[in-house]
């Protein structure tokens, strides 16, 4: 373009030197010069109108004009921008085309949302699980046609680190997953799943280990009761020592049935169906009388750090449950002498109950499979302790039941920190606690502002 623009200007210096001498030579230069201007400006409005012509006509497929001069020179730069651009753009309709392709291939609904909430493009399973139509819904919003008010709240509520499971809306008897993940300004991608299948598998499964759970229970309960008829009589010492590791390892069979049974009803469903309001101070207060008779042995400190202005809304039998298997890990596995801390505080992003102690830590590749059921981290120290494998997958289920979640913080030799988050919506003020509440507070060691654990578990 810098040799077009000097060529232009060469060219106007060469039809005013043309004029002025052919001016000289007739006895009139400035009216030549003035003619040989004039007539050099029609011709470049000429050929200024080949161009707008060819822009006005707004079709690619369309060649630029042959011309001469400096005006061939850009009439030749854009045609080789047009070849270019045409390449970039075959090639652009080549990955979409590829990409509508692969898309149209996936069992999955693929939709995509644009920033208003309008359907704006989907693959064909979209019209086979979900019931749209590729000509009637197009630009549609799409919470006019997913009506779920389950499946309402969950897009409003704009937090989509966990699907939503729900009937699809064109097959009562289909299960879908949603799944939306933002990208670009305001857009959204959203994945619906068939999962009607793996949600019978589990079931199943679930149905499964209930009723296997639930045959064991009278007859460890047989075995339990001749077992502590036999103790009770005198019996030569190698049979009482048989007899009573029989009655440990059936009263631990008990408490793993009892587990099982529980994780079978907090995953039967994921809703809270009697929410009632819970004194925490008193949930925690009921466990550690059980902690404290399991710790005798071993001496350990404890601290507690509650907020007595704050409760929970919940369903209490669970919750009892989560805490008290988080505060008993802590005491299984925290060496002799150790210290356990114990927190309840709330903040502008909820209600967080903590169990901190310093014992032996937990390497960092193990924290991810904690919540799984049956995981250990050590084998033998696990079966010690007397541990059935499943206290963390409940604690994850009853917080997930709450709307909440599970962090866990550890460093080998430094302890661990284990903590539940809630949503502020289920926290509840205490308007009028009793006087003698205030006063076993005191005695214990209730803080109403644990600074310091808000900085560790946070």
């Amino acid at each position: 373009m810098q040799k077009n623009r000097h060529s232009m200007l060469t060219s106007l210096m060469v039809v005013s030197g043309a004029s002025f001498i052919v001016g000289l030579i007739i006895g009139y230069p400035s009216w030549t010069i003035c003619l040989g201007l004039i007539g050099w400006a029609l011709l470049q409005i000429r050929q200024f109108n080949k161009l707008m012509d060819w822009f006005h006509k707004n079709d690619d497929q369309i060649e630029l004009p042959e011309t001469t001069g400096h005006w061939g020179e850009l009439f030749d730069e854009l045609s080789r921008l047009q070849r270019s651009q045409r390449s970039r753009e075959t090639l652009l309709r080549n990955i979409i085309a590829r990409f509508q392709d692969s898309t149209s291939a996936l069992q999955d609904a693929i939709i995509i949302i644009d920033q208003n909430n309008n359907l704006e493009w989907w693959n064909k399973s979209a019209n086979r699980l979900l019931g749209l139509n590729d000509q009637a819904d197009q630009g549609k919003p799409v919470m006019n046609l997913l009506r779920d008010p389950r499946f309402v709240r969950y897009y409003k509520r704009g937090q989509y680190s966990d699907p939503i499971t729900l009937p699809s809306p064109a097959h009562s008897d289909l299960k879908i997953q949603y799944q939306i993940t933002r990208f670009g300004e305001a857009d959204r991608l959203l994945v619906a799943r068939d999962v009607s299948r793996i949600m019978r598998l589990e079931q199943t499964r679930q149905d499964f280990v209930a009723n296997a759970s639930h045959e064991l229970r009278t007859p460890l309960t047989v075995i339990r009761g001749y077992l502590e008829t036999f103790l009770d009589q005198e019996l030569p010492r190698p049979l009482i020592r048989g007899l009573s590791s029989m009655q440990q390892q059936a009263r631990r069979m008990e408490n793993l049935v009892s587990d099982l049974l529980l994780l079978s009803r907090l995953e039967a469903s994921h809703q809270i169906s009697d929410e009632q309001p819970i004194q925490i101070h008193s949930v925690i207060q009921h466990i550690m009388e059980g902690a404290e008779q399991l710790a005798l042995e071993k001496g350990h400190k404890f601290n507690l750090d509650i907020d007595p202005l704050h409760d929970l809304s919940g369903q209490e039998i669970e919750l009892h449950s989560a805490f008290s298997n988080l505060i008993y890990n802590a005491v299984r596995y925290t060496p002799a002498g150790g210290t356990i801390k114990i927190s309840w505080w709330v903040d502008k992003q909820g209600g967080h109950f903590a169990v901190k102690d310093n014992g032996p830590g937990i390497e960092s590749i193990h924290l991810p499979r904690l919540t799984e059921r049956f995981y250990r981290v050590d084998e033998s120290r696990s079966s010690a302790s007397g541990g059935t494998g499943l206290g963390l997958a409940i604690v994850k289920h009853v917080l997930a039941r709450h709307h909440g979640q599970l962090t866990i913080k550890s460093k080998v030799g430094k302890g661990s920190t284990f903590t539940c988050h809630f949503p502020t919506e289920i926290i509840t003020a205490r308007l009028e606690p009793e006087d003698n509440a205030y006063e076993e507070q005191k005695l214990i060691g209730f803080k109403q502002d644990p600074a310091e654990d808000n900085q560790t578990t946070s």
